[in-house]
């Protein structure tokens, strides 16, 4: 037996915490302009982004409607992808090691991950399914 199957489950919480503070941390740049290089606009695109990443990420690190907060937050890394990294070139810039594009890729599919395999350990919506079974 793998030394590590036995912790999978706290193992997969901690991926899905850390992953939420790291989200949360991107959220409050954009939002409240933290550590940030530039300053985003109310009301932006970007700052729409933002937001989203700072309550899904905050959700996330609770594990409050976890399924729906990856979700959310996967679609949202996938049009930042596109949108802002990618932008449909098909020169050097098509690489997200070049378009500086692959935590965005990293964060997208990470969060759908999250968002198949639903809540875990360490999670509120664990709390909730255990209280909707009583």
């Amino acid at each position: 037996m793998n030394l590590l199957s036995k912790h999978s489950d706290s193992i997969y919480a901690l991926l899905r915490i850390v992953s939420g503070i790291l989200f949360t941390f991107h959220g409050t740049q954009k939002i409240f302009g933290w550590l940030a290089s530039h300053e985003t606009a109310i009301g932006s695109q970007m700052w729409f982004g933002g937001l989203i990443e700072l309550v899904c990420g905050f959700c996330l690190i609770i594990g409050f409607k976890t399924r729906i907060a990856a979700f959310l937050s996967s679609g949202t890394m996938a049009v930042a992808y596109i949108q802002f990294h990618w932008t449909f070139r098909f020169d050097e810039n098509f690489f997200p090691a070049i378009n500086n594009g692959d935590a965005a890729i990293l964060y997208c599919f990470l969060f759908l991950f999250i968002a198949s395999k639903g809540a875990c350990k360490w999670c509120l919506d664990k709390i909730e399914s255990v209280d909707e079974t009583a």
